[in-house]
């Protein structure tokens, strides 16, 4: 197995993304598209990163125009650095708020299968990941 960093988690993140692993909140607002595949994808992005690389997960609100439109997730590393690998999903004026340190749900969550199916397709990408934390 090669040996690979956030950069290649990145890319294999980002050619993983599609329709069937985006939320269904989100879908609602908005349909998932090529030309902006981080849409919908905060919560299991941000999982799979917590499993590679520990930390925590961090949370804020997301508003349009004055009103709440759901939630982000994104990643703290050990190192105290944050990482957010879905920010540029928000191209409609959004405002995320800043975030809190949550804890993670424990499995199976609430997305488990969507979440399941990003993990495999990271790992043809990639080789074996870290089991789910759950």
């Amino acid at each position: 197995m090669l040996p690979w960093d956030l950069l290649t988690l990145d890319a294999a993140l980002r050619s993983s993304w599609a329709a069937d692993t985006c939320s269904p909140d989100d879908l609602e607002r908005e349909p998932w598209r090529p030309d902006n595949p981080a849409w919908g994808h905060c919560d299991i992005t941000a999982l799979i990163v917590n499993d590679i690389f520990g930390g925590d997960l961090v949370l804020g609100e997301v508003h349009l125009r004055g009103e709440q439109h759901g939630f982000h997730y994104w990643n703290r590393l050990p190192s105290g650095v944050d990482i957010d690998l879905t920010r540029e999903q928000f191209r409609a004026g959004q405002i995320v708020t800043p975030g809190h340190v949550v804890t993670r749900p424990p499995g199976p969550l609430r997305r488990w299968e969507e979440y399941l199916r990003l993990r495999d397709r990271v790992i043809d990408h990639l080789g074996h990941l870290p089991d789910p934390a759950v």
